[in-house]
């Protein structure tokens, strides 16, 4: 089985050349470029089963064939401490992976030195796709709502029995638990110093206890409930799908 080190060696002599060498019983290669700063970028798709790096030469990785002498591409078999893949992100997760892409140009079924020319032949950076699995469970479907689609929100207040309140996705929170007689605003203080709705006070803050369909909090949300993580502000969510909260 033929293997290729992506070599990361620079000697310290002038234009000596970056090597890209392969080990006995196979061909010897080389990939000349100027020494440079490590960089790197990447992009993890579990769901189309990718995973994008994009990284400088030296790339330090020792590729082995998938199958001994048949064109079903190469896969990482080690990395070297000195490569520009060594130090991404990405090093715990892309030994054994196999090469899909090499910037953008299919490579899982072709042979072993046509994979190496195309990486040789590639830029600085370049950037090579790496076809992951994803374990059972771990890519869950997004489900959405369209406007109009009826919908159960369920509130739980203090020291009164759950109430279920049938909505329709595109309603207004605040607006919907107001009208169902949930009391948003308990206290003097917040009764008298609520903002109407406006997103200044955090009064009408409600805990999502269970939700399907909603996107993740604003960011302007995260900075002003910062020490509730699962809080939204019912003023500025439109309902997105069922949910069950609690109101403070």
């Amino acid at each position: 089985m033929r293997i290729s080190m992506i070599s990361s060696l620079l000697f310290s002599v002038c234009a000596v050349p970056v090597l890209a060498f392969v080990p006995s019983g196979s061909r010897f290669g080389l990939v000349s470029t100027k020494p440079s700063t490590i960089l790197f970028s990447s992009t993890d798709n579990v769901q189309t089963g990718l995973l994008s790096v994009t990284l400088e030469k030296p790339l330090g990785m020792l590729l082995e064939e998938m199958e001994e002498g048949a064109p079903l591409g190469v896969k990482v078999e080690e990395l070297a401490d000195s490569g520009s893949a060594y130090a991404s992100p990405y090093k715990d997760q892309l030994v054994g992976l196999k090469l899909a892409t090499v910037m953008g140009e299919d490579v899982t079924a072709i042979g072993f030195d046509d994979v190496m020319e195309k990486i040789i032949d590639a830029p600085s950076p370049v950037t090579i796709e790496f076809e992951v699995e994803a374990a059972a469970g771990d890519v869950e479907e997004k489900v959405s709502f369209d406007v109009g689609t009826p919908v159960t929100i369920q509130v739980i207040q203090e020291g009164k029995p759950d109430l279920e309140i049938n909505a329709q996705v595109g309603d207004n929170l605040r607006k919907t638990l107001l009208e169902n007689d949930v009391e948003l605003y308990r206290g003097l203080k917040k009764k008298l110093g609520n903002c109407g709705g406006v997103g200044q006070c955090t009064f009408c803050a409600v805990d999502f206890k269970d939700s399907e369909g909603w996107e993740e909090r604003s960011e302007y949300e995260d900075g002003r409930l910062k020490k509730a993580p699962n809080a939204r502000l019912a003023c500025l969510n439109n309902i997105q799908g069922p949910a069950t909260i609690r109101v403070q």
